[in-house]
């Protein structure tokens, strides 16, 4: 039988989070004879990975011949956000059952993209499961250590400027490395209704009343949830000023919550003032993406520990926490 030609021009596009479509070309006499592709697809080597995690095992494709381009999706071999190597082959399957094959292609390489709304939506779903009673509060507040206020004050002009949001939480959020937010807290203890007396980020508090952050003129965005291989669960809110940049962004990749009725965080009249309330058994994690000034609130010192282990400054998300992840793609 005659040799099959290699494949040639890859190309790839409409790539998401769990698919990607893929097409190239090869000689005319082999379109009618191949009845197979084989398809590689290697996970890059990151250089920041963890050394004593094994290897990712290099996934082989076998899909019928179809008519190109043609989509690749699973949840189970692809992630977000990853970067992937990709070869392919063509095959003739013959009457003994033994293959035919064309030589490897090129090895082009791409990048999944984040979860789109629709897979957040699925998140938030889970979020609401497990988020509990509201509580009332009627503060947010920041911790940090003694130095980052006094930069603040005498390098800021007593500002606080939002900074580029690290890659804690779910692996395939777009507001990691993209969305720039000041982070706060507002959840408070049980039995006191204030803010606990330990933090995991500093001995120094700013508290800042609710409303000057989350009133009506505010959109509030569900952005995330995980957890760090602990029994805590995290869920990720941002507030925008209605018409911000921060707003704009949101708007485009984040579902969008009522401010007066979802399961996390809410802002509602109720005999003529502003009444807030938080979830009781989820930490919240609340970005607030426009600049802040001291003179808006109080800075004091907390009395109680700081609580290293409780910090998610790059927290990973436990992957096989069946309450916060989802099979992207189903």
């Amino acid at each position: 039988m005659e040799l099959l030609s290699t494949p040639k021009n890859i190309e790839i596009n409409n790539i998401t989070c769990d698919s990607f479509r893929i097409s190239w070309a090869m000689d005319k006499g082999d379109l009618e004879r191949v009845t197979h592709y084989f398809i590689d697809l290697n996970k890059k080597e990151n250089k920041n990975s963890n050394k004593f995690k094994h290897r990712d095992v290099p996934t082989k494709l076998v899909a019928k011949a179809v008519p190109l381009p043609m989509t690749v999706r699973g949840h189970w071999f692809l992630s977000p956000r990853t970067e992937y190597s990709v070869a392919v082959q063509t095959a003739v399957k013959q009457s003994d059952g033994e293959y035919l094959v064309s030589g490897w292609s090129e090895t082009v390489e791409f990048c999944t993209g984040d979860y789109a709304k629709e897979h957040l939506a699925q998140l938030q779903e889970k979020a609401e499961l497990i988020a509990g009673r509201m509580l009332r509060f009627s503060v947010f507040y920041r911790n940090q250590h003694k130095e980052y206020f006094q930069h603040v004050r005498l390098h800021c002009g007593n500002v606080m400027k939002p900074s580029l949001k690290d890659n804690s939480g779910s692996h395939g959020s777009p507001t990691s490395g993209m969305l720039h937010g000041i982070f706060f807290s507002c959840n408070t203890e049980f039995n006191t209704g204030q803010p606990p007396q330990d933090s995991p980020y500093g001995r120094y508090r700013f508290q800042i009343p609710a409303q000057r952050l989350f009133n009506p003129n505010t959109h509030l965005y569900f952005a995330d949830f995980y957890c760090m291989y602990t029994a805590y669960h995290y869920v990720v809110l941002v507030l925008a000023p209605k018409g911000s940049a921060g707003d704009h962004f949101c708007q485009e990749r984040l579902p969008q919550l009522d401010i007066s009725c979802n399961k996390f965080l809410t802002c509602s009249v109720e005999d003529g003032d502003l009444v807030y309330r938080h979830a009781q058994d989820v930490i919240l994690e609340v970005i607030y993406t426009e600049p802040i000034d001291l003179s808006l609130g109080v800075l004091g010192e907390i009395s109680g520990h700081q609580l290293m282990s409780l910090s998610t400054a790059n927290a990973k998300k436990d992957p096989s926490c069946k309450t916060c992840n989802i099979s992207v793609g189903r």
